[in-house]
């Protein structure tokens, strides 16, 4: 029996889309595939969601491999991306839809520790039960370890773990851990079926 959702947060529950902040500050499109490449597809991106760096080391990092015209475009970048994550379609009605249902909501994020600054805008924290960022754990999806830290920081049984995520690796990760797991395509209304005919 189903008794708790997990949710990945990026693409899920918030929009994650670099292209929100790269569309506003670059001013040509070759500035935006060189900002996009080094700074979001870089391997800094990973470092953060590790909690190996703050967000003021990965700007220091990454501005070296980008050509010194383009540095306050890239600061900008670094520090405004996260206007991006607004709430995805449906998200907030379809938590407050489980909540009402009895289940327990978790979040488990690939995310840094910035994830403490927007995510309490969009959402409230108190609304789940528990929350795992890597950055914190130390971990990253799709780590068998921070499935396993997930339910044991939280006395969780996997088999009672529906979890949802937009990376197909991530939900099969949460598979091998012994839970549920859903690749998530903005579908909400099928989510709930799909609950319905678990229980």
């Amino acid at each position: 029996m189903i008794k708790n959702i997990i949710f990945d947060m990026g693409n899920v529950l918030l929009d994650y889309n670099p292209n929100v902040i790269l569309d506003k500050v670059c001013g040509s499109e070759e500035e935006k595939r060189i900002i996009k490449k080094e700074l979001f597809e870089g391997p800094e991106w990973l470092m953060g969601d590790r909690g190996e760096i703050t967000n003021a080391e990965r700007y220091e990092l990454v501005k070296k491999r980008v050509p010194e015209k383009l540095h306050e475009k890239l600061k900008m970048c670094v520090e405004q991306w996260d206007i991006c994550m607004v709430k995805v379609e449906g998200a907030e009605e379809f938590i407050r839809y489980v909540k009402e249902k009895g289940y327990g909501l978790y979040i488990l994020s690939n995310a840094s520790v910035e994830f403490y600054q927007y995510f309490p805008r969009q959402f409230e924290q108190d609304f789940f039960d528990g929350i795992v960022v890597s950055a914190r754990a130390k971990l990253l999806k799709p780590d068998l370890k921070i499935y396993k830290y997930l339910l044991e920081t939280y006395a969780l049984e996997a088999e009672e773990c529906f979890f949802l995520d937009d990376r197909e690796e991530n939900v099969v990760g949460a598979k091998k851990a012994g839970m549920k797991g859903y690749l998530f395509q903005n579908d909400f209304d099928k989510i709930k079926s799909k609950l319905d005919n678990l229980k």
